[in-house]
């Protein structure tokens, strides 16, 4: 795993072995962020990475300076282990809270003007991640929510969808 732009391009990532995780393949992770470029000014963003597991939306962000980044997981480990490289590369506009992704969404607030939400792919509420988002008001006008998911899961039904994304075996789909 590696950052592949900004001002940490290059820089590999070693995670533990024993984290809960399955990280976006670098070809998909260039993909997607080669469709925000030209949307997005990152060093005015601010993005939310909801199942952040091992950092590595996270980091891309940070790379490309992105001035205000949260990044939420449930598993101590996993949050750990991005504290521990955020302050190794001195990200500090980095803020990692562990947390459940489903109870940090109840309560949240603020506005986004992305978020990235990278669930287990057999996760049983995947559907009402967009619900809860929008039901919040956690994205801002003209923001983007990008769910990352497998072949068995459609949002295309879904009225705030804009579009679908497939880089191999994962998936993306974009809400406005």
């Amino acid at each position: 795993m590696r950052i592949i732009s900004g001002i940490h391009k290059g820089r590999t990532i070693h995670p533990p072995k024993n984290l809960p995780v399955r990280p976006t393949t670098d070809f998909a992770k260039e993909a997607i962020f080669n469709i925000l470029n030209n949307h997005f000014d990152y060093e005015n963003c601010k993005v939310l990475d909801l199942f952040c597991g091992t950092g590595n939306i996270t980091y891309e962000f940070a790379s490309r300076e992105c001035n205000d980044i949260t990044s939420i997981d449930s598993d101590h480990h996993c949050a750990a282990f991005v504290k521990k490289s955020i302050e190794e590369y001195k990200m500090t506009q980095v803020r990692v809270i562990k947390s459940d992704v489903f109870s940090f969404l109840k309560n949240a607030f603020g506005n986004y003007d992305i978020i990235f939400a990278d669930p287990p792919y057999d996760l049983d509420k995947i559907n009402t991640i967009p619900d809860l988002i929008f039901q919040q008001n956690l994205l801002k006008e003209n923001g983007w929510l990008i769910v990352e998911h497998g072949p068995k899961t459609n949002f295309s039904q879904h009225p705030r969808f804009k579009e679908h994304r497939k880089y191999g075996n994962v998936n993306f789909s974009i809400f406005e």
